[in-house]
């Protein structure tokens, strides 16, 4: 099984677009692949979000959604000036 935490830092001014563009994110995903995800926020550092997806069976496939759904968000574009989503993958 594989474990994804994908982590980023936000913009605040853009806090309620992102929080909601995750969520439409994390809603095609459920859908697509039956997977939940979670949106966690670093307690001393609140413009630091992680997604958490687990217990993932099929890798590859998950990618290809999130990848999906990260274009279909627009996601990338909220966030701060040079930002970027980083994706970590372990596994058990």
């Amino acid at each position: 099984m594989h474990h994804y935490y994908i982590y980023f830092r936000i913009a605040p001014e853009h806090a309620a677009e992102i929080k909601a563009a995750v969520h439409q994110l994390q809603s095609v995903i459920n859908a697509q692949l039956g997977i939940t995800g979670r949106l966690l926020f670093k307690r001393d550092e609140p413009n630091t979000w992680m997604e958490v997806y687990e217990n993932i069976a099929e890798s590859s496939k998950f990618e290809a959604v999130l990848r999906l759904a990260e274009e279909q968000t627009g996601i990338a574009k909220l966030l701060g000036s040079g930002e970027t989503r980083h994706l970590e993958c372990f596994k058990n």
